[in-house]
């Protein structure tokens, strides 16, 4: 009796075991959270640059478990903000998901409009309209945030931080849980009523701590002894912007926290914003509860830091330098956040970067190197060739992203054909030694311009928010108003070449040096959720790098 027990039993166990193995293997497994970390002007080589400096737990914990793709670039031109972040969310390229930069020209009203201002919605958490009335009404793809909704049938929730609006907003799409961004106003997070009416109990009680004053109040030394900084040009270098205050670029900067109170985004420029910011993302881990089911959820996360400091110090100065190292370290920490309240192997990262930036003219100079400034005045001057040659002053309205836009009202009052217009302006700017090259953009296919080049005009293209004539400069020569620090924009390797590097559930180990472009991430992340590429996707999914 007790052996028809047993054998009952072990049968009814192994009926159990194997209906229990089948449902497993018939679930379909996701990791718990994908986080996005787009770092703002990362070019690709501060991965090595500062890799000596940098410690085990941040940007090397990325290289020694994750996947590095090596040979990253931008597939289109103009190279900023707005379109780097709309990119890597929808594998998409201006000419097609509509963000054609971080500001254009209507080209019927003249006027400039701002890739993410909706005028139709209410700030949240600020009186400010100008800084809180924001949306992504102007995207027109959709992207894997989104994407991830619709497959979830929207249980899986999505959250976008940054300092900027445009790079919280436009990466967590149409139909996030919420997006914030930096009030300098106020010096807090807040959103805009496309999300909600009011801000969550959680963004109060972060607001609530006065973090940004706390982060500035003993002012910003080296992380390091200063002479350590080998990798960086000296202290006080002539192509050195200003931060507050100060009266020179140099450390130590003990004046940060009075002015920080005088003007808030004085911390935008330091690496206490990247902590901020990080802080602000583990705050929405903490009260929106991600990766706390067995629904995938998606965090958006831009480091801009890193860009207003590049911006106002340039690429080689020991400021960028410090920035890189102390958010070395804030990865780190973050990271190990994410291991103690999320498992770690349970969720995934992508790291990349919007942009790189080039170098700064003056440094170039100072080591002999072909640099300048390009399109000094040029559409005063052209303007009045334009005069000369119509009979009529300033048909050029804008100069944006490289693109030189016309005035369509002026050329319909005055019976002038846009056609005319546009290839004597290409004529003319084709004098200027600084320019490379200059082409109507109706005319991009059959012009005598090299790939990649050729290329990344046509994608960068939007056929109703571009202007009528694409400018390409000559290597690192940069818009006049970049007499220090850097900038970016143009499709060379210092603005275009990217990191990108996966870590975590469902990565492999390894590195590669194959070509990809920055449209290849919305289709891999898509590929390892297994959900629907965007809408608007161009791009392939980067299967060496997804574990097998």
């Amino acid at each position: 009796m007790f052996r028809k027990i047993s054998v009952a039993a072990a049968i009814g166990l192994s009926v159990i075991t194997i209906n229990a193995q089948k449902n497993k293997n018939t679930r379909l497994e996701r990791p718990k959270l994908v986080v996005g970390l787009v770092v703002d002007q990362m070019r690709w080589d501060y991965l090595y640059r500062f890799y000596n400096k940098y410690g085990n737990d941040g940007f090397k914990r990325l290289l020694n478990t994750g996947y590095s793709l090596n040979n990253v670039h931008i597939p289109y031109v103009p190279t900023v903000t707005a379109l780097g972040h709309t990119c890597i969310y929808t594998g998409s390229v201006p000419a097609i998901h509509g963000i054609a930069g971080n500001d254009w020209t209507d080209k019927e009203t003249g006027k400039n409009v701002y890739c993410t201002t909706d005028e139709s919605v209410q700030p949240v958490g600020t009186t400010n309209a100008k800084i809180g009335s924001h949306s992504p009404k102007n995207l027109w793809s959709t992207t894997i945030t989104d994407e991830l909704k619709l497959a979830t049938n929207f249980q899986g929730k999505v959250i976008g931080v940054s300092l900027k609006d445009r790079a919280s907003i436009l990466p967590a799409g149409h139909t996030p849980n919420g997006a914030f961004w930096f009030d300098d106003s106020t010096g807090n997070f807040i959103t805009s009523t496309w999300y909600m009416n009011d801000l969550p109990q959680w963004i109060r009680t972060f607001n609530a701590q006065n973090l940004p004053e706390k982060l500035v109040a003993n002012g910003w030394s080296t992380l390091l002894p200063i002479d350590q900084y080998t990798e960086s040009a000296p202290d006080n270098s002539s192509w050195e912007g200003l931060l507050g205050s100060a009266k020179t670029p140099t450390f130590p900067y003990s004046n940060l926290a009075a002015d920080y109170q005088l003007k808030k985004d004085n911390i935008r420029y330091t690496p206490f914003g990247n902590t901020l910011t990080l802080k602000l993302a583990e705050a929405a881990v903490e009260g929106e509860k991600l990766g706390g089911d067995e629904v995938v959820d998606m965090l958006a996360v831009n480091l801009a830091s890193t860009d207003y400091a590049g911006h106002k110090f340039g690429p080689n100065s020991i400021e960028v330098e410090d920035v890189y190292l102390r958010l070395d370290q804030d990865l780190a920490q973050f990271f190990s956040y994410l291991d103690s309240k999320v498992g770690k192997g349970q969720y995934t990262v992508f790291l990349s970067a919007d942009h790189g930036g080039a170098h700064s003219v003056g440094f170039l100079q100072e080591h002999k190197i072909a640099t300048g400034f390009f399109g000094d005045g040029m559409d005063k001057n052209v303007n009045q060739k334009l005069k000369e040659k119509f009979g009529v002053d300033k048909l050029i309205n804008a100069v944006d992203n490289y693109q030189i836009y016309f005035d369509r009202k002026l050329l319909k009052d005055n019976n002038i054909k846009l056609e005319d217009v546009v290839d004597f302006t290409v004529k003319e700017i084709e004098n200027d030694p600084s320019d490379l090259y200059a082409v109507a953009v109706t005319k991009v296919s059959e012009a005598t311009i090299p790939e990649p080049i050729k290329q990344r005009i046509i994608n960068g293209i939007n056929r109703q928010r571009s202007g009528d004539i694409q400018l390409i400069s000559h290597d690192s020569m940069l818009p006049p108003y970049s007499k220090t620090g850097t900038t970016h924009s143009v499709w060379n390797s210092y603005d275009a070449h990217i990191p990108l590097i996966f870590m975590g559930w469902g990565i492999q180990h390894g590195e590669s040096s194959k070509p990809y472009f920055m449209t290849d991430i919305a289709p891999t992340v898509s590929s390892l959720l297994k959900i629907q590429f965007p809408s608007g996707n161009v791009g392939n999914p980067i299967s060496e790098a997804i574990g097998k």
